[in-house]
């Protein structure tokens, strides 16, 4: 029986009484957060680093020695199943001479070794046999393994904090109750990855988790509709710790969400989970986007369609059909980001200027700035002017 995910006992997200935009307000953005390298550095080791973030599907690696090679923003990791059924993961390069230990992702390994001078490694990232050992200290050797990740489960993902056990909060606490309970509500577990779709563009990676935060550009960039751009006028916006929410009527059902509350029947959902993806969810299928940094200004985004596990032909129809839609929709988004590429180093690029319903983007770069200034992103503190800190 095909699910129907519905608001049930969850908090009311839309309606009287629900703040359409949480008190953010206003705010102008520095051009620089997008293109200074130095930055760029920084991000990828005070914030990419040390916060949880998505590696890939559990479906992708169900069996004992099943692996996948995850690579961006400068790292190379691999994540495996255990026979126990948990996960194990570690960096993927070797401790001998740094080259990469793991080519591809793959299944049924029992054991990795690197082809340049055959250092071997258990799934779990311990060196466990190398050519000549006498010739090597001994106590260097004593216990030598690649680095390991934090890793967990969660929706029917793998995810992983690349700075390792102890430096973020567990996965659950940094998702928060709101969006566990709120997002776990489509139960992505049950889903099943139906394709995934890959572009490399010459944007910073922040560019990209923008784009997935407002619905201002929707009318002008994707034709929508006037009646639908004028129902999108009731969405909400939400903030839930680092993260946020952005609840949009499906077209034609404005009265009756309105009537029932029901956003998880009739609206699309989108969560932005800090840092890199942002996930659009309806009672149908569901899309993660996700933004994997390369260099300042290049990134890989990825683009990826869920649905639920049926048999049901009349629901895979309806589905497949929307999602081709709507990725000629994403492919609208991915060409506008040239027109970024092309005035990236302008002089006349100077800021941005955010309106109060773009306060996901404003939010989204107050907890950039308190992770580089050494927080937890919990205290996204704007100064005087409604800017971002500093970073």
């Amino acid at each position: 029986m095909l699910p129907q995910p519905t608001r049930g006992d969850l908090p009311v997200r839309f309606g009287p009484g629900v703040p359409a935009v949480p008190p953010i307000g206003p705010a102008t953005l520095d051009a620089d957060v997008y293109r200074d390298p130095e930055r760029y550095e920084r991000e990828r080791v005070r914030i990419l680093n040390r916060s949880w973030q998505i590696i890939c599907r559990s479906e992708q690696i169900p069996d004992p020695g099943d692996h996948h090679v995850w690579e961006g923003h400068g790292e190379s990791v691999v994540v495996t199943r255990r026979p126990d059924g948990g996960l194990a993961g570690f960096h993927n390069v070797c401790r001998h001479r740094g080259a990469r230990i793991v080519p591809e992702s793959g299944t049924g390994a029992r054991r990795f070794t690197c082809r340049w001078h055959n250092w071997a490694y258990d799934i779990e990232g311990r060196l466990t046999d190398l050519p000549d050992r006498e010739d090597f200290d001994q106590d260097v050797l004593a216990g030598l393994c690649a680095p390991a990740l934090d890793l967990d489960e969660w929706g029917g993902w793998v995810w992983a904090v690349l700075a390792g056990p102890g430096v973020a909060a567990p996965l659950r606490d940094w998702l928060g109750p709101e969006i566990s309970a709120d997002l776990g509500a489509y139960h992505m577990e049950d889903m099943r990855l139906a394709e995934k779709v890959e572009w490399e563009v010459d944007v910073n990676w922040k560019v990209c988790v923008d784009a997935f935060s407002e619905y201002y550009h929707a009318q002008a960039l994707h034709n929508v509709p006037p009646k639908e751009a004028r129902d999108a006028r009731h969405s909400t916006i939400h903030v839930f710790g680092r993260h946020g929410m952005m609840v949009v009527p499906f077209m034609g059902v404005l009265e009756d969400l309105q009537r029932t509350l029901d956003h998880t029947m009739l609206a699309n959902c989108n969560y932005q989970l800090f840092p890199t993806a942002v996930v659009n969810s309806n009672r149908l299928h569901t899309q993660l986007f996700r933004a994997v940094p390369l260099d300042v200004d290049r990134t890989r985004f990825e683009a990826w369609e869920l649905r639920y596990d049926s048999d049901d032909e009349e629901y895979r129809e309806t589905v497949g059909l929307f999602w081709s839609i709507f990725k000629g929709v994403i492919q609208e988004d991915v060409d506008q980001w040239a027109e970024l590429a092309a005035t990236r180093r302008s002089s006349a690029y100077r800021e941005n200027v955010l309106s109060d319903r773009e306060c996901l983007i404003t939010h989204f770069h107050r907890v950039c700035e308190d992770m580089l200034a050494g927080g937890d992103g919990l205290d996204p503190t704007p100064r005087p002017d409604g800017a971002p800190a500093a970073g």
